[in-house]
């Protein structure tokens, strides 16, 4: 990352944070975004200020299950990236650290909102709405009608056609299971997932694994955040995404400090760089579609139009709770996942 990139002003803030000396300074970071953009936040932070970054990509609820292990001796320092309930988890577990940082002027509400439903332990970073994607060839070639809702996965004709993520692994599967909760209600919200399974032909690790297998041809059709579908659609691959007519839920990707950070200074500078303008317009740079959290930051015009998709009033702090996402987790594997397909 050129160090030009970073405006001079936020470098003089970005360096005067912290007592640590910059030649001896050092961060762990969990990233839970795709694997190139962890990549440019860690360098790009790296080159703006001198801190060394040791940065580990994993997925949402894979971080989360690693923070908890490591609760009594922390080995990480910042967890950026992912879908927001388990970071809001995390915060009500009292596994992340309370951060006010000098930058929430700078971000849209939903962001600060995001914040103080979690006594400032958490932080939206972007915003992303769920939705699904498929290959347009592969939906021709086997004759399948075009879906355009929620419901139209569950034909019988989809069978082995459909492929998403494990909710116990992917903040995007969480958001999935919980959206159709509050999209149906909890019973019928069930009925589905259990109707949806019949279909599926394999439950990922990631989140954005599901749309990666369906541009290249491996599914026809792949559940997870429109902006992920978005951007196999940008690099060339025969995918067109969908916004459910029913209605759909949302992420508001999130950041915490973890409790105990060994690098307490650094994971403070690392938050406020990560929340300006500048950090977070890098994600142009790795097709990253997301909507940014400061609202100077650029938005790409292939961007899904959130204001043009029908979304539910997406209860996070309900959903992201720890009683909540325990017992639904629970209810999918006993309920959903040893069905039958």
């Amino acid at each position: 990352m050129k160090k030009h990139l970073i405006a001079p002003a936020f470098l003089a803030l970005a360096s005067g944070i912290g007592s640590t000396s910059v030649s001896a300074a050092n961060l762990t970071l969990y990233c839970s975004a795709q694997e190139e953009w962890c990549q440019l936040m860690a360098r790009g932070f790296e080159d703006a200020t001198g801190v060394d970054v040791a940065m580990t990509r994993k997925s949402s609820g894979e971080t989360f299950a690693q923070v908890k292990a490591e609760e009594a001796n922390p080995k990480g320092d910042v967890w950026w990236g992912g879908t927001g309930d388990p970071h809001l988890q995390a915060a009500e577990e009292d596994l992340t650290e309370p951060y006010v940082s000098p930058m929430r002027e700078q971000l849209h509400p939903w962001s600060i909102a995001q914040a103080e439903s979690a006594g400032d332990k958490t932080i939206g970073i972007y915003s992303g709405a769920l939705g699904y994607g498929y290959n347009t060839d592969l939906l021709a070639a086997e004759g399948l009608p075009e879906p355009a809702c929620w419901k139209d996965l569950l034909k019988p004709e989809f069978k082995g056609h459909v492929q998403m993520a494990n909710p116990n692994s992917s903040g995007t599967a969480y958001t999935t299971l919980a959206t159709m909760a509050q999209l149906f209600g909890e019973d019928e919200g069930f009925e589905y997932m259990k109707g949806l399974h019949a279909n599926i032909n394999q439950y990922t690790k990631s989140g954005s694994a599901p749309i990666k297998a369906a541009g290249l041809g491996e599914t026809t059709i792949g559940i997870v955040f429109m902006h992920d579908a978005v951007a196999q659609a940008v690099a060339g691959f025969p995918v067109k995404v969908v916004a459910p007519c029913e209605g759909t839920g949302y992420e508001i990707g999130s950041m915490s400090i973890i409790k105990g950070a060994r690098n307490i200074d650094e994971a403070k500078q690392f938050y406020d760089w990560a929340l300006s303008a500048e950090a977070q317009n890098l994600a142009l740079q790795v097709d990253a579609f997301q909507v940014p959290s400061n609202m100077s930051a650029e938005t790409s015009d292939k961007a899904p139009d959130l204001s043009s998709i029908k979304l539910i009033d997406y209860d996070f702090k309900t959903y992201g709770s720890s009683d909540t996402r325990k017992r639904l987790l629970e209810k999918w594997d006993n309920e959903v996942s040893v069905l039958p397909q």
